[in-house]
């Protein structure tokens, strides 16, 4: 079949991310569209996914995803005219133990503030609506009677059959093996059949997302691996309109299908397809059976469906599907080439997920950003070195096994690591630093005793907290000093730098030199693309310092926003400085026994920085803290970091200098009330709602990206607003996305938590929503709904008592 010279999006890949995609762009009136499969639609991994499709999700746009998706697959058969299975049979998840089961509390409490009907079940009801199970072990379960299944071939032939009703031309057979790049740009694909010049291209490409994201240079970190269910015979009992069952503790999932049970799941420690590249001539087919690796899935399906130890087991089926680094999907457009779109990655849950997902990619694509808040998922979260396949095929084999199992607060991921270290990084491991990875960094969480061993993860208090209020006081009452290198650092030069950032920030950034600036970047929304600190270091040179897991995304924003008339250059410069925070009442004084320069506020003001000699090194000293009170920021060159950190030790001892790590840096800083992007920031949340007026200068002279919404927005009444919860008691212990119940009604989520010594129990920050968000709060009783407990809190607008 002849294709087209030139069209105006170019989808490549068949399967139903790929269909949903060019559907949704129809949708938008997008019609000259161009969809290349290089076997035949869903012949890649959708033809033999389970088709399990369900609503409970972690967060508010990730949850109106999911409904979304749900509704367009209760509805496309009766708009294209062909089957997809769908079927509304409801979902039951069961529990085995107490505290699987206060996690579940937890999700109906969060999913019904979201909009999903969800229900708390005993076991004994859950027998009722899953008669083939075996309930005396269960500790309860929770029913969701909007969940459903269907069928992955049929759903993703009728989301084609609408895009081709929309005008989308879809063409089978035709293998894409380049992309054409000119300028920075994705402008067409090469093909055995000709090249198809196009102003868009999206990567729909499955499991061989990766590979082919590298014919352009574009990282796309996933991996296959197997993935296995049994397919039974007739079973009593098994009838259509059977529930989907998830038994997240026996890590199994089932469904009925054709009168008999698919049953499958996610092995504890799975088995990565160390296929690589995969062979484009990978079409319907299967891989060979492994009981060995399916046995504990078996075993635990015959405990909780005893049907199984006698039923007819017509299949064992292994098929490859693709997983990511941190488990969630991949979405948004390239960092390393515009108009280079992905979507792709999803863990299993591609039939549940494409859906929705389909929709926000089309949207991106025509309206130029994001339509909502979609960092979870959005492709600049991982940086370059993610795409190590080494790397990817250990990280696969955790991930997987993580899906059902079960997830504790704080825990970490422990492949592919240590990987991006500080300097100091093995002086703070002979410390007793216990670390934690944010974008491949090495990072300090808190620091052990002699000897202790590392807790035990659980639901209370744990184990860590008196270690933690340890470095908490010592910041509060004399010194402690954070190693925060990871965070990253930009480099913007030129004459037109200044130009540059007057147009993205909301704060005025013409100041003097060696000012420190905190501004918010917001969207065309008015929402925060990031919140970042900016050093003028000469006329024309900005150091732009910002959160650790933000590089790619802010270098990627400020990049796209330099027009190709201005001479600013943009460099990460992250790796060539470390950051020692000095935070305490005796940090001036630990200086001055290093430094012979004046660090009093006279000589060097709040939000002021300057070059100082410390030990035998030069560093740029900030007076600035992130943790409320007296505190200094060092930014040293990396290679003088350890002699630094030495130097400080050495001076310190007798004012009470102590190391300190990011859980106590995290609580001091919601003690102080600051703001973390990803937490209570976001592109979904406007300087306005979040209390951040101060860092907007609405009226200076230079326009800037945002500043229309926020002018349309002054004044009106708030749909949420940011507030300080302060627990009325010492003994729950609360870790962060916790429903808040204001009056009866749940209005938000706990956004950021952690222990006050200051009050003796926990304060978080959250947004409220509806008419809580037009009141003032000082001390007003709510509630936050902690593992099925109603939890008393006062909620303030500005707490009196932060330090």
């Amino acid at each position: 079949m002849s294709l087209p010279s030139h069209v105006e999006i170019v989808i490549v890949g068949g399967g139903i991310a790929g269909c949903s995609t060019a559907y949704h762009l129809a949708k938008l009136g997008k019609r000259d569209v161009l969809l290349l499969e290089q076997g035949k639609l869903t012949c890649g991994t959708t033809w033999h996914a389970a088709g399990l499709i369900g609503q409970i999700r972690p967060n508010r746009n990730m949850t109106s995803m999911s409904k979304y998706g749900i509704e367009l697959y209760s509805t496309l058969e009766a708009e294209t005219g062909l089957a997809t299975g769908w079927k509304q049979c409801g979902s039951v998840n069961v529990a085995r133990t107490p505290e699987r089961m206060k996690v579940f509390k937890k999700q109906v409490a969060l999913a019904r503030s979201f909009g999903v009907d969800v229900e708390e079940i005993s076991a004994q009801q859950a027998g009722e609506i899953y008669p083939l199970m075996r309930t005396d072990d269960l500790q309860g379960a929770i029913w969701i009677p909007g969940d459903g299944k269907a069928n992955p071939a049929d759903l993703t032939m009728s989301l084609a059959k609408g895009a081709r009703n929309g005008g989308v031309r879809i063409v089978e057979d035709t293998e894409v093996i380049d992309v054409i790049i000119e300028r920075g740009r994705a402008v067409g694909v090469r093909t055995a059949n000709g090249d198809v010049r196009c102003e868009v291209v999206v990567n729909c490409g499955g499991q061989w997302a990766r590979q082919f994201g590298r014919l352009a240079g574009v990282n796309v970190p996933l991996y296959s691996a197997e993935h296995f269910y049994v397919v039974t015979g007739a079973i009593a009992g098994a009838h259509p309109m059977l529930p989907v069952m998830r038994d997240p503790d026996g890590f199994i999932y089932y469904k009925e299908e054709v009168g008999g049970l698919v049953m499958g799941g996610f092995e504890p420690k799975a088995k990565p397809w160390k296929v690589d590249p995969i062979p484009s001539t990978f079409r319907f087919e299967l891989l060979g059976e492994d009981w060995d690796q399916f046995e504990i899935l078996m075993t635990n399906a015959i405990h909780r469906t005893p049907c199984l130890e006698t039923a007819e087991i017509k299949m064992l089926l292994n098929g490859p599907e693709s997983f990511t680094p941190d488990g969630n999907f991949i979405l948004g457009e390239a960092p390393e080439l515009r108009n280079y779109f992905v979507c792709a990655g999803f863990n299993s849950a591609g039939i549940a997920n494409s859906g929705g997902a389909g929709r926000l990619i089309a949207e991106w694509i025509v309206g130029g950003e994001a339509s909502s808040d979609l960092w979870d998922v959005d492709i600049r979260r991982f940086g370059g070195f993610t795409g190590n396949r080494k790397a990817l095929s250990v990280r696969t084999a955790e991930t997987l096994g993580l899906h059902y199992a079960m997830r504790w607060p704080r825990q970490e991921l422990e492949t592919a690591r240590p990987l991006r270290t500080s300097p100091l990084y093995d002086l703070l491991a002979a410390k007793n630093a216990e670390f934690g990875s944010k974008n491949g960094w090495e990072r300090a969480n808190y620091f052990k005793p002699e000897g202790a061993a590392t807790p035990e993860f659980g639901l209370g208090k744990p184990g860590w907290l008196d270690w933690m209020i340890a470095e908490q006081q010592a910041t509060r009452e004399a010194v402690a000093v954070y190693d925060q290198t990871s965070f990253s650092k930009l480099l913007l030069q030129g004459r037109d730098a200044l130009n540059v950032l007057q147009r993205l920030c909301a704060n005025e950034i013409d100041v003097p030199v060696n000012k420190m600036v905190y501004s918010a970047m917001l969207n065309g929304r008015g929402g925060f693309e990031s919140d970042l600190t900016i050093i003028r270091l000469a006329a024309e040179n900005f150091l732009i310092v910002t959160g650790s897991a933000q590089t790619v995304r802010d270098a990627d924003w400020i990049g796209r926003n330099i027009a190709p008339s201005e001479h600013a250059m943009l460099t990460d410069v992250t790796g060539l400085y470390s950051v020692l925070s000095i935070m305490g009442p005796n940090a001036r004084q630990l200086l001055a026994r290093v430094s012979p320069d004046d660090l009093s506020p006279e000589a060097l003001k709040f939000s002021w920085t300057k070059e100082i000699d410390l030990g035998f090194a030069r560093v740029r000293a900030a007076r600035m803290s992130y943790v409320g009170g007296p505190g200094f920021e060092l930014y040293v060159p990396v290679e003088m970091t350890r002699h630094v950190y030495l130097a400080l030790l050495q001076a310190g001892a007798d004012l009470g200098l102590r190391e300190a790590g990011y859980y106590a840096l995290d609580a001091l800083r919601i003690e102080q009330g600051r703001r973390a992007w990803g937490a209570e920031l976001g592109p979904d949340e406007t300087p306005w709602e979040a209390g951040l007026g101060y860092a907007v200068k609405i009226d200076k002279a230079t326009d800037f990206i945002g500043k229309a919404a926020l002018l349309k927005a002054q004044g009106q009444p708030l749909r949420k607003k940011l507030v300080t919860l302060v627990f009325d008691s010492g003994e729950p212990f609360a870790w962060g996305g916790e429903a808040i119940v204001l009056n009866g009604e749940t209005v938000g989520e706990i956004s950021s938590v952690g222990w006050s010594p200051r009050v003796g129990a926990c304060v978080g920050l959250g947004y409220v929503r509806g008419d809580g968000a037009n009141v003032r709060h000082d001390g007003t009783p709510a509630c936050v709904e902690l593992w099925g407990d109603a939890v008393p809190v006062k909620l303030y607008d500005q707490w009196p008592n932060k330090p």
